[in-house]
């Protein structure tokens, strides 16, 4: 953990330097050129050094379902994730560590993941995720994801009346769960963080989202959730509430400085106001947007009225990838067909902060992560540049965020130690882990289950379809 990284260029508000950077006990000494060596020599010739990306919202479970799902909006798609075989605790294991190599491999060294949740093994389901963060060593914020309200309540009713079943567990016994997931788990000095994260207004009652945020407030806790992903989750909002969904969370005091909220692709201009009010955090997840039809959210809106916004892949199953450079380009080159006005188009430069710093502020650790600075923690990503997708040598973060960088990771730290080098992530064999991912899954039949066929029955007459 102690460590001198010669010869190496960092990116300027609009240039490059070369410099040496030391890395004392896990956090950033010096920058600077010709530096007296420390530790370990890392050589940094014909490399960019940048702040490890954020992966700050998906569902490390989900890679069980990749490629299975056929095109449909969220709703339907939840039904057919929900008709699978059930999780066991070895699957999570083998998707977090799976999710985890992939962040790590395309420049994320931190994730957060709403984690899917085993019924009646819940504390088991996290205890075996933060295993597996542990071993491969990412900064993990795990956020199990709970409800208190079933399936069929997402979906607006309309003219058409239903009930619900009630959901298997109470509010009480969420809360109280969640609660001893913080006591056992909660470790942020060792990297592991637990996180408050209700799925969204369409599956949990407002003494969830309060609870949540009290556990908040005593633990000093993030805050995360789903947000507005479809048009049928704003329609669900205004018959709950009768105002908009952003409007609700905030008179029951859910959004502050620590809330992240994924999504939000269908806010009004006062929905807007009210993030920026509140310094909530947005994640933009293109893909998952776009695979789901959910519609494309009004980034630019949000940068422009000073929303903190920070990239996700979502799960991958809806994403279905786990490419961190992928879902950052595609949220920044999207949004060029939303205005006309190419000065509020998203630079290269400002998609790495967005993917950096704008995840460690949505996280509440902007003052110690997201950018290459003296003092704070050397969560590090060490690119090649002679790798054939960043050549020919133009602009290293242009080639990186708006080309189709393929195997360009050279070296990663979190925390000062090295989790990748030469391209390779360390204490895992990833051969034996592609191999167990293929013993452990199986052929998909498509088939729509009853179930699922009387779920989309309601949803195309509620939307009108």
């Amino acid at each position: 953990m102690v460590f001198t990284i010669q010869n190496v260029s960092i990116a300027t508000d609009d240039d490059y330097v070369t410099v040496d950077v030391q890395v004392i006990d896990g956090t950033i000494a010096k920058v600077a050129p010709h530096l007296e060596v420390v530790g370990t020599v890392v050589n940094g010739e014909n490399k960019l050094l940048l702040p490890g990306f954020v992966n700050a919202h998906t569902h490390s479970s989900e890679m069980w379902q990749r490629g299975a799902i056929p095109p449909f909006p969220l709703e339907l798609w939840l039904a057919e994730l929900y008709d699978f075989a059930p999780l066991d605790t070895e699957k999570v294991y083998l998707t977090a560590l799976s999710t985890a190599v992939e962040t790590l491999l395309s420049g994320g060294t931190s994730v957060v993941d709403h984690l899917i949740l085993i019924p009646g093994q819940e504390l088991e389901t996290i205890a075996t995720a933060v295993r597996a963060y542990r071993e491969i060593g990412i900064r993990a914020f795990v956020a199990p994801l709970i409800q208190d309200e079933s399936l069929t309540a997402g979906i607006p009713s309309g003219e058409i009346e239903q009930t619900h079943d009630p959901y298997f567990r109470s509010t009480t016994a969420t809360l109280e769960l969640i609660e001893e997931a913080v006591r056992q788990f909660h470790r942020p000095d060792e990297g592991i963080n637990i996180l408050v994260a209700p799925t969204g207004i369409q599956l949990c009652s407002d003494a969830l989202f309060e609870g949540c945020s009290e556990l908040s407030d005593r633990y000093n806790l993030c805050r995360h959730s789903h947000l507005l992903e479809t048009k049928a989750q704003e329609k669900l909002a205004r018959e709950k509430y009768g105002c908009t969904a952003v409007e609700h969370l905030k008179r029951i005091g859910y959004l502050d400085h620590r809330t992240t909220l994924a999504h939000c692709v269908h806010l009004t201009d006062n929905d807007i106001a009210i993030l920026a009010e509140t310094k909530s955090t947005v994640v933009h997840n293109p893909l998952s947007n776009l695979r789901l039809g959910s519609g494309i959210a009004p980034i630019l809106k949000y940068r422009q009225a000073g929303v903190n916004v920070s990239f996700g892949c979502d799960g991958a199953s809806s994403n279905d990838s786990q490419d961190l450079l992928e879902a950052i380009k595609i949220g920044s080159i999207l949004h060029n067909v939303t205005d006309l006005d190419y000065q509020h188009w998203i630079t290269p430069r400002q998609s790495v902060e967005m993917a950096s710093l704008g995840g460690a502020k949505g996280l509440n650790v902007a003052e110690t992560l997201g950018s290459v600075t003296v003092g704070k923690k050397a969560d590090l990503v060490l690119y090649d540049l002679t790798s054939l997708s960043l050549l020919p040598r133009t602009d290293p973060i242009g080639l990186l965020i708006l080309g189709r960088p393929t195997n360009v990771v050279n070296s990663v730290w979190v925390n000062g130690k090295q989790i990748v080098a030469d391209g390779k992530v360390n204490n895992i064999d990833v051969d034996e882990l592609r191999q167990q991912l293929f013993n452990h899954s199986q052929w998909h039949a498509n088939r729509k289950s009853q179930t699922v066929a009387q779920i989309e029955a309601h949803y195309r007459a509620v939307m009108g379809l």
